[in-house]
């Protein structure tokens, strides 16, 4: 194959803005190659919303060049270097242990992209790992990264999958290996921040700054008080990824500070899940032991996480520890109420209510109590509800009650307070899917894929998803909770 510069040959794709950082933040390598790949998907629409060519991903350049089938002459892709408080507990040097940054593309709109291999081979950030990923780890990421965007929360997304040829240990059994190709406006992480800190001092924590700054929050650039000015930008992303992370029902498994992306996009989607029957305190993550990360949880892991950002940050701040410190307190500060807000309001957008008197922020802080002492399916519940505000009959929401009459007297009140026009029901539906990504349906859907070379169910929903909020005739079955022979308990990183 012939060496490639660019993606495709009309978009020229450079690390070039990362390795002008600080030399111990990257490690310069190429992926390792793959025996006999093969492209498992596109996702044609995401492609034609970069404004990229369709045709040149249908090539065998472009497989050489996702595969690590390339010598890369001119991209030099990279592995970044990172930290992380996993659970709790700082480990100084985590870093892309099986992922490679090929570069940044430019976008049709003039967006800088970052477009990356993961599973593509070993990296000095591998700890002992293979730095492959499993077929069924990636079907996960695309499925779920789909199902964000087509929720409209912001996110990485996947431009391609593809197979590797190569069989890769799992588990004491052999599975096939696969490299996703992810996008992401950027890959740095709280994580990154700690490194810089830990590695490099006040100098590395700088410099570090002024990139993500001056490449993701140029609006502040100028400003004398740009660095506090950075982490309240952050925390107010944070907030309002969160808020709508829970809104839906969204349980991501492993929020330690080496996934929580400094631009505010999901990142990582490996033991994470939509749940089912709403449980404040839901957990399925194999890993999270002690429920660090349910679904309750979120918020103030979110903030905990800011706060070990803030703690980098603090020498730019002021040189004197204690008003640092202030400062930071100050800015950090800024997510708590964004969230709240976010939150409830959000809330309000799902029941159809716009009211702001006592009664009915009352019977809004209810909701949830009540849908967890019901045992009610949470997805199911709020498709069902915006059904009755259009005008469909009550048994179309009666009918997850186990007493009718319970369910009466609950819709009674909210007839109370609901606001029935259209502005109010168009929000209403845009903040209640008709489906999501379950979780019985992602595993069976990887378990077709990898036991028995069938995709049909990861194409459905695949389609299905980026779409949530119509459902068509022939995918009304997507939308079923489990049986409880189906339910998905605990789920698994797998890569």
């Amino acid at each position: 194959m012939t060496n490639r510069t660019h993606f495709p040959n009309t978009n020229p794709i450079s690390t070039q803005r990362y390795t002008s950082l600080p030399d111990d933040m990257y490690v310069a390598l190429a992926p390792k190659r793959s025996e006999s790949p093969t492209m498992l998907t596109l996702n044609k629409g995401l492609i034609e919303e970069y404004g990229l060519s369709t045709e040149w991903f249908d090539s065998e350049d472009a497989l050489g060049f996702l595969s690590g089938n390339h010598d890369y002459d001119g991209a030099s892709p990279i592995a970044m270097a990172y930290s992380g408080h996993q659970f709790g507990h700082f480990s100084p040097l985590l870093g892309d242990g099986r992922a490679h940054m090929l570069g940044q593309l430019t976008t049709a709109d003039g967006k800088r992209v970052d477009v990356q291999l993961k599973g593509s081979g070993r990296t000095p950030f591998s700890r002992g790992g293979d730095g492959r990923a499993t077929l069924g780890a990636v079907i996960r990421e695309y499925l779920i990264s789909e199902a964000m965007a087509g929720l409209g929360i912001p996110t990485t997304r996947t431009l391609a999958l593809v197979t590797t040829g190569d069989s890769i240990m799992r588990d004491y059994q052999m599975v096939p290996g696969a490299i996703q190709v992810r996008t992401a406006e950027s890959h740095l992480r709280v994580g990154s921040f700690q490194y810089a800190y830990s590695k490099l001092g006040k100098e590395g924590v700088q410099a570090l700054a002024d990139f993500a700054i001056e490449a993701h929050f140029p609006d502040i650039k100028d400003r004398d008080d740009k660095y506090p000015a950075f982490l309240e930008a952050v925390s107010l992303r944070q907030a309002d990824l969160i808020s709508q992370w829970m809104l839906v029902g969204f349980i991501h498994g492993v929020m330690n500070t080496d996934n929580a992306a400094i631009v505010g996009e999901s990142i990582d989607f490996g033991p994470c899940a939509f749940m089912d029957d709403f449980k404040a305190n839901q957990v399925f993550s194999s890993i999270d032991r002690d429920s660090r990360y349910a679904w309750k949880q979120q918020a103030s892991i979110g903030y905990w996480n800011l706060q070990r950002l803030a703690e980098t940050l603090l020498p730019l701040f002021d040189e004197d520890t204690d008003k640092a410190v202030n400062i930071a307190e100050a800015h950090i500060g800024a997510f708590v109420p964004r969230f709240q807000l976010a939150f409830q309001e959000g809330l309000k957008r799902k029941l159809g209510i716009t009211s702001d008197s006592d009664a009915a922020e009352a019977f809004v802080d209810d909701v949830l109590p009540m849908l967890e002492d019901e045992r009610i399916d949470f997805t199911l519940f709020f498709d069902a509800l915006t059904k009755v505000a259009e005008g469909s009959a009550e048994d179309t929401l009666l009918r997850y009650f186990d007493h009718a009459e319970k369910g009466k007297e609950w819709l009674a009140k909210w007839q109370q307070f609901s606001a029935r026009d259209q502005a109010t029901l168009s929000a209403m539906r845009n903040a209640n899917p008709a489906l999501i990504a379950r979780n019985h349906q992602v595993e069976k859907a990887i378990e077709d894929a990898t036991e028995r070379n069938d995709f049909t169910l990861f194409h459905r929903l695949s389609h299905a998803l980026k779409n949530p909020y119509v459902v068509s005739d022939q995918n009304t079955d997507l939308q079923d909770a489990p049986r409880p022979e189906q339910c998905v308990l605990r789920t698994f990183c797998g890569t």
